[in-house]
């Protein structure tokens, strides 16, 4: 079962990864603003939808959770605004490592500190490393990107 699940989660970030690069072009096109807007319009009609239809009812509501935890959906506008601005001007794939490389330092910090009620999970040789290479992967990407752009822009 882990490994259907780290399927989905891998089949999750590819499609993560489409719908900011195609975010990308429209924010280029129509604006940031706007781009980010027609996310967030069909993201909550499909999720009403799917909530009214097929959400099982639980103890807590949205008005009775502990309020920080209602934070997570200012992240997400944040994550939509930063995305659409930045992957036009960096590429696909230097802003995917780099959210990335974001993504796992903000998650190892919260495994090894428990924060927000997690398990914790200590920081240990092998997680630091994955932290450095990716560091270094974004480092390539962003490097080759460069050199594309210079190339591209010299007669």
């Amino acid at each position: 079962m882990i490994y259907i699940m780290l399927l989905v989660v891998i089949i999750g970030g590819a499609v993560l990864c489409a719908q900011s690069s195609i975010n990308g072009r429209l924010g280029a096109e129509v604006g940031v603003l706007e781009s980010a807007w027609l996310t967030f319009v069909m993201g909550t009609i499909l999720s009403f939808l799917l909530g009214f239809f097929f959400e099982p009812q639980y103890s807590m509501n949205l008005f009775t959770v502990p309020r920080w935890q209602l934070t997570g959906a200012f992240f997400g506008v944040a994550y939509m605004l930063t995305i659409v601005f930045a992957m036009p001007r960096l590429g696909a794939a230097a802003t995917t490592v780099a959210v990335i490389s974001g993504q796992l330092l903000m998650s190892l910090l919260i495994d090894n500190f428990g924060w927000f009620n997690n398990t914790v999970i200590a920081l240990d040789g092998s997680r630091l490393a994955a932290l450095v290479l990716l560091a270094i992967a974004l480092f390539f990407i962003y490097k080759s990107n460069s050199i594309a752009v210079a190339q591209a822009d010299s007669p």
